[in-house]
């Protein structure tokens, strides 16, 4: 490794905006009985999603991705979701085809995926939390048509917020699922992993699933043991973020090391190690030496990691 520990720690700026938190969204769950048709009113705005996709018009300066609801419906397919309301008028998501891609470009519109538009601002923040909602919504009833009691055709109800089976009489909602996100540290180096599906020279935070049963801090510490053969003791709560990839809620957390001998599970892990907050700093600002890099600052990894630099603690 080439990093030279006495190399000078870049400026970072102010902190950034987390990733799809701090949605505009009024709920509006009382409306949700008649979210069919408001997803489809004059004054509806929609967005237009196609799994990991999303449709706006304009260009990479200048994107919108609001629609009007007709002209939304014009490339949809199925029902609409009805998210809530912002500034008093419905607001929806409507699902297309993704093989319509090129139908749609042709057509003028700016189509790409969902990552790539938050880490490159194609949009304002006020729509990454909405447009996470209707994309876990509508991912989840692509993949729940039938009931999990009966096996039954299920129909949507309550503006896409349940699915009822008229077979059995079971009533299906959202789920979402609970992924513990960890910083553990050990005096002044913090651990970072790397799957093998990473982008070459990205390192981020543990992570992994909340088991039934289990409490976030019991989740934290199975985890970094079972990926990293870390075992830790002081767990905090730092913070969470919708992560609509495909529906998940990741909950952040600072945890303090009791050992330091790294054994990673090469079924979780390509690698793991430890890093100074040196070294860090210049992976937060995409500076390293060896090209090295932290997740961009949408996500709650890139977050938990400069909360470390910035001397956070369990």
């Amino acid at each position: 490794m080439s990093f030279a520990r006495s190399s000078a720690r870049p400026e970072l700026g102010p902190w950034p905006a987390l990733g799809y938190v701090g949605s505009p969204l009024d709920r509006a769950a009382q409306l949700r009985p008649q979210g069919d048709d408001l997803a489809r009113a004059p004054d509806a705005r929609a967005y237009l999603l196609g799994g990991e996709l999303v449709a706006m018009r304009g260009d990479d300066a200048e994107a919108d991705p609001l629609f009007g609801a007709a002209d939304a419906e014009a490339w949809a397919r199925g029902s609409p979701v009805f998210l809530g309301l912002a500034e008093g008028a419905p607001r929806a998501a409507f699902a297309f085809d993704p093989a319509r891609r090129e139908e749609m470009e042709a057509a003028g519109l700016l189509v790409t995926d969902l990552r790539s538009m938050a880490v490159r601002g194609l949009v304002g923040p006020e729509h990454l939390g909405p447009i996470a909602c209707g994309k876990a919504l509508l991912g989840w009833h692509r993949r729940h048509g039938y009931c999990a009691n009966c096996g039954g055709t299920t129909t949507i109800i309550e503006g896409g917020w349940r699915r009822d089976c008229p077979s059995c009489g079971a009533q299906h909602f959202p789920r979402t699922d609970p992924v513990v996100i960890m910083l553990t540290a050990h005096g002044e180096e913090c651990l970072l992993g790397r799957q093998s599906q990473f982008a070459p020279g990205m390192w981020s935070c543990l992570a992994g699933f909340v088991e039934p049963g289990e409490s976030i801090e019991e989740a934290v510490r199975r985890e970094t043991l079972e990926e990293a053969g870390i075992t830790t003791g002081r767990v905090t709560y730092r913070a969470c973020q919708p992560w609509p990839f495909p529906m998940s809620l990741m909950i952040g957390c600072l945890a303090e090391a009791t050992s330091r001998d790294i054994s990673i599970d090469p079924g979780e892990l390509e690698a793991a190690r430890w890093f100074g907050r040196d070294e860090v700093a210049q992976m937060l600002a995409r500076a390293h030496p060896d090209g090295l890099f932290a997740p961009p600052p949408v996500a709650i990894a890139h977050h938990l990691i400069r909360a470390f630099l910035e001397g956070a603690r369990a």
